[in-house]
């Protein structure tokens, strides 16, 4: 998935790519997944907690996007979501989620956010 996500963004920075000298120069020994991907996993991960039957479904937009920790090329990722608002508005209900990746074994997140979508 890294290797496909760098051949489609560009993004071939050797720390994503190149296991010989991430085994050598990185953290850890490891190769690491790119934060723009582990941002474009939400559309994956997120109606597997939960889902909205709208007619319309508007990504609005994000909040507070931090990278925080590196995720090692291998790891187990999970999302973690809360409803963090939900106003009613013109064009329809517009929901504030709180988010988190977490990286399986580590303290902190490798990803935080508030994702806003507008369901009408």
């Amino acid at each position: 998935m890294v290797d496909a996500f760098a051949a489609a963004t560009g993004d071939r920075q050797w720390i994503h790519v190149d296991t010989e000298r991430a085994a050598r120069e990185a953290p850890g020994g490891k190769t690491i997944a790119h934060g723009y991907l582990l941002l474009s996993l939400l559309g994956t991960l997120m109606p597997m907690i939960f889902q909205v039957e709208a007619m319309r479904i508007l990504n609005y937009g994000l909040d507070k996007l931090r990278f925080l920790a590196a995720v090692p090329v291998g790891s187990r990722i999970r999302l973690r979501q809360t409803i963090k608002a939900a106003e009613k508005g013109a064009s329809g209900w517009r929901v504030t989620n709180a988010i988190s990746i977490e990286i399986e074994g580590a303290e902190k997140p490798a990803m935080i956010a508030d994702v806003i979508f507008v369901y009408s």
